[in-house]
């Protein structure tokens, strides 16, 4: 049921995310270089449009690691990579205006956020059992119960095509708060803006690869397990 399509569709996505991956960093680290006129750092920059948007019960607090900024809704915490949160350069004011992006999308309940949230429990279950489904499916080759985890599989890969699809307008989103705010705020104009905008869309690159695989191997599966009923 699984043939070496699989490998190639799951080997081309792979490299094209390192090669995403592999440009983002290197704008991150280029921007990093870059001061900002301003001088705050991104634990400042966040504190700024935290208190500009009337969010006064977000906490910003320094993360741990190399681009692990986030936004947690359940804690309503802004973690900053250590790089982010100290920084005083175009990248961190433009990585921790992003993540404030989310907080704002938390505070004024955009749509799109909320039913991302609803579906982070059923992808990360989905995500545990996938390898025991490859290995059922394997076995049950060819026979009903095969087929039946075949199903199961194709559900579990649609489940996260459609988490990685709702993420997108969710990521792009918080881009265009921050932009917007650097911009109006006065934080950011010109040459330091359109840096800015350069970091942030490549991040935002890194959310559609990983959408375009997603949805490239749920439509691998799903076509599998109908040509296996047609058999």
């Amino acid at each position: 049921m699984i043939d070496i399509g699989y490998y190639i569709v799951f080997g081309v996505f792979s490299v094209i995310g390192m090669i995403i991956g592999g440009r983002l960093k290197s704008k991150f680290a280029h921007y990093s270089k870059i001061a900002t006129r301003n001088g705050k750092s991104g634990q400042e920059v966040a504190q700024d449009m935290l208190r500009h948007y009337g969010i006064h019960d977000v906490q910003v607090v320094m993360g741990q690691g190399f681009l692990s900024d986030h936004y947690n809704p359940s804690t309503k915490t802004v973690a900053l990579s250590p790089d982010v949160f100290n920084g005083r350069s175009i990248a961190s004011a433009a990585v921790s205006s992003h993540e404030v992006g989310h907080a704002v999308q938390h505070a004024q309940a955009y749509s799109m956020l909320q039913l991302r949230s609803k579906l982070v429990p059923v992808v990360q279950f989905s995500s545990n059992i996938q390898q025991f489904l490859f290995m059922g499916a394997m076995l049950g080759l060819g026979t009903a119960l095969g087929g039946t985890i075949m199903l199961i599989l194709v559900a579990t890969f649609g489940a996260t095509a459609l988490f990685s699809l709702v993420t997108l307008p969710v990521e792009f989103d918080a881009s265009n708060r921050a932009l917007a705010w650097l911009d109006d705020s006065g934080y950011m104009q010109g040459a330091e803006h359109d840096g800015a905008k350069d970091a942030l869309w490549w991040a935002a690159m890194t959310y559609v690869s990983a959408a375009l695989g997603a949805l490239v191997m749920f439509l691998y599966f799903l076509l599998r397990f109908m040509g296996n009923n047609n058999d």
